[in-house]
């Protein structure tokens, strides 16, 4: 009778934990995809500051949010504060946000711009490789057709059905570099927060740290940078900077990352990584529809892979047909 039991409810914590990892899925690709707005609030304020500006007048911002939370949360850091949990933190939250972001915007300037969009592609790969590695995360059945249909939408919306003209002497540049380390910090910040998720770190907490370790960092980059502040306008132009400001800040910006992270942390990094690829979809229809830029079939196609993959990932997680494995346990950092 003991084995029935065990064995009945045992089925039970299974159902509900493929069924959190279905859910989890969606609250990844949606707070991925409300970083697909962000063009839509930061084109105005590009007009009055400058990149490095506006982010770190947002996390001053989030600051509002993250320092309540600290400290409603900062018992639960007690005995878990170990070297590990500081230097996934300090990954997610300088390599992740401001480091990565500086690499890709330099890698423009450096290279050809087809080669290093082809190359920030391999972003998933570096995910999958260091949750395999880290996370001891065994990989889903199926999930080589998933990363596959995956990859082939985020081209399509790249370059269409046109082959990128890329040479190997345009792979071989700096900006090339720039674009690969960007990938590699991006896809190592999937696990880290996965990472950190695992050690029963609330996704709050979570989301308040990285906002409020990436504050000193900004603030080093801006003096270093010798940007001066020529925000002039009128007070029409200041309110609406503001507005925009604030919903820069709490939307795209918090909103996301609380939806990205209560997510994570019920879906493998694997997965996970796959589920942000909803962000350039998402990225291509706001210019289609609030910036006039044309949509190609081949875009088209792109996003339709895209969100058919999260479909098809999201109801094999609902099914429960995965591939059973033991439970994923981190290995020591």
């Amino acid at each position: 009778m003991e084995h029935v039991f065990g064995s009945g409810t045992k089925s039970l914590k299974a159902k509900v934990s493929t069924g959190r990892e279905a859910h989890g899925i969606w609250y990844v690709a949606l707070g991925a995809t409300l970083w697909g707005l962000d063009p839509l609030f930061r084109i105005l304020l590009l007009k009055s500051f400058t990149s490095a500006q506006i982010v770190f007048i947002e996390h001053l911002l989030l600051a509002f949010y993250a320092v309540p939370v600290f400290l409603m949360y900062r018992r639960t850091l007690l005995g878990k504060l170990t070297l590990g949990v500081i230097g996934a933190m300090l990954f997610i939250s300088w390599g992740g946000s401001a480091i990565a972001t500086m690499l890709f915007t330099s890698a423009f300037a450096h290279g050809n711009a087809n080669a290093v969009l082809l190359l920030q592609k391999l972003q998933p790969l570096f995910a999958i490789i260091l949750a395999r590695l880290l996370l001891r995360e065994a990989l889903p059945s199926r999930f080589f057709a998933y990363i596959g249909l995956a990859l082939a939408g985020t081209y399509f919306l790249t370059f269409g059905f046109a082959p990128p003209s890329v040479g190997l002497h345009d792979l071989a540049t700096q900006g090339c570099l720039f674009s690969i380390l960007a990938a590699a910090l991006w896809g190592g910040s999937t696990v880290m927060g996965k990472y950190l998720l695992q050690k029963e770190l609330s996704f709050h907490l979570v989301t308040s740290l990285r906002f409020l370790f990436a504050i000193p960092l900004l603030a080093v980059v801006l003096i270093a940078s010798g940007d001066s502040w020529q925000a002039q306008a009128s007070g029409g132009a200041i309110t609406l900077m503001a507005v925009n400001l604030l919903f820069q800040a709490f939307f795209p910006g918090l909103l996301s990352m609380l939806l990205y992270y209560k997510g994570l942390s019920s879906t493998k990094a694997v997965y996970a990584t796959i589920a942000e690829l909803s962000f350039p979809a998402v990225g291509v229809l706001v210019n289609w529809l609030a910036f006039d830029q044309a949509l190609t079939w081949g875009q088209l196609a792109g996003f339709v892979l895209i969100w058919s993959t999260l479909l098809l990932m999201s109801r094999r997680s609902q099914n429960g047909t995965s591939a059973p494995s033991a439970e994923a346990k981190p290995a020591a950092l």
